[in-house]
């Protein structure tokens, strides 16, 4: 309730990028305070043994993380796992730092409880991003690394472009994530047709393959995907031996809200979709892969269903601009709560249930 008062009377007056930024620098101050940080952690945290996951030979305190958008250059890794995500995934990451599109790019819709960005992967790049994850931690993080493609290098070279990035930063990362999904690069989301992304990911998994933990690959995909390119994209992952997919980032499609402003729309008119995508996923390729559900992720009873219908893990990061910092934290205690209720002891077993 307060931080909802917080929100109305003072949040919603900032600019949401500056906010944003209000709110990023902030928890960096928390990221260096490691009596308060390890207090925070020690309250906040995933702890019930019930919830805990493993998934592509990574152990996740939790199911419920916190997607690619928010943490940029990584700077907030440790506060966000000391405010109950079970994983922090970083980026979207290039090669090369560049400053994104121009302002205004972020636009809240309250009344739809969604968010606009065209940000267009604004971050320091890869090298910088590789100092800051390779700073000691005070607190347990898991840590994904979400890379994409450099604006200004041409898609003809965008196999060399997101390798740089890899070889910088998969060493450093608990899970890699191949990004050709934003609608905010000049065209990213071609790379996710077959002929092309193939390439990519064999590319990019030879680097990831190499690192002294093989560290494992996923791929993130669009909502805006028609079903069999959703199926083409899966039988892919298989045929690669990827880890898993990520469904889904953010829609160009404006169905459900009144907004005409152009980039990736995220927060509750995605939910449906979403949900949709990681239940034609699990019926395509059960449980050989890992499926993370992001999208239209709210409360706990998203998460849920999420579970049931086959996600492995659930990422969430519009709503936590409505919901505020113990959103993480209610969520898992929720869960735990739930699976009390149903009698069951370990996360795994209500995975998929729901599955057709």
């Amino acid at each position: 309730m307060m931080y909802r008062f917080v929100f109305t009377q003072v949040l919603s007056r900032f600019d949401p990028e500056d906010a944003h930024h209000l709110t990023v620098g902030a928890l960096r101050l928390l990221s260096v305070t490691p009596v308060v940080k390890r207090l925070v952690h020690r309250r906040l945290a995933p702890r019930d043994p019930a919830l805990r996951v493993q998934a592509f030979g990574v152990h996740f305190p939790g199911p419920f993380g916190l997607a690619a958008g928010f943490d940029k250059d990584a700077g907030c890794v440790e506060a966000m796992s000391a405010l109950g995500f079970s994983h922090v995934e970083v980026g979207t990451i290039t090669a090369h730092a560049q400053p994104g599109n121009a302002r205004p790019r972020l636009f809240r819709l309250i009344k739809d409880r969604a968010i606009i960005n065209r940000m267009g992967f604004n971050n320091a790049g890869a090298s910088a991003a590789a100092r800051a994850l390779g700073r000691p931690r005070g607190v347990p993080a898991v840590v994904g690394v979400n890379i994409g493609k450099t604006k200004v290098v041409p898609e003809a070279e965008a196999v060399h472009d997101y390798v740089a990035s890899a070889r910088e930063l998969a060493p450093l990362a608990d899970y890699l994530v191949v990004n050709v999904s934003s609608p905010n690069t000049p065209g990213l989301r071609n790379l996710q047709a077959v002929e092309l992304l193939r390439p990519l990911l064999q590319a990019v998994k030879e680097v990831a393959d190499s690192t002294p933990r093989r560290t494992p690959l996923l791929v993130k995909i669009a909502p805006d995907l028609a079903d069999g390119d959703v199926d083409a994209v899966a039988d892919l992952a298989l045929e690669l031996g990827l880890d898993g997919i990520i469904a889904t980032n953010t829609t160009i499609s404006r169905e459900g809200v009144s907004s005409t402003e152009t980039g990736g729309l995220s927060g509750r008119p995605l939910k449906a979709r979403s949900l949709e995508v990681l239940r034609r996923l699990r019926a395509r390729v059960g449980d050989r892969l890992v499926l993370v559900s992001v999208g239209g992720v709210e409360n706990v009873d998203d998460v849920w269903e999420r579970l049931l219908a086959g996600a492995t893990l659930v990422q969430g990061y519009s709503a936590l601009i409505y919901e505020g910092p113990l959103w993480a934290h209610r969520i898992h205690r929720g869960l735990s709560r739930r699976l009390r209720r149903h009698g069951v002891r370990d996360l795994r077993e209500i995975i998929g249930r729901t599955a057709t």
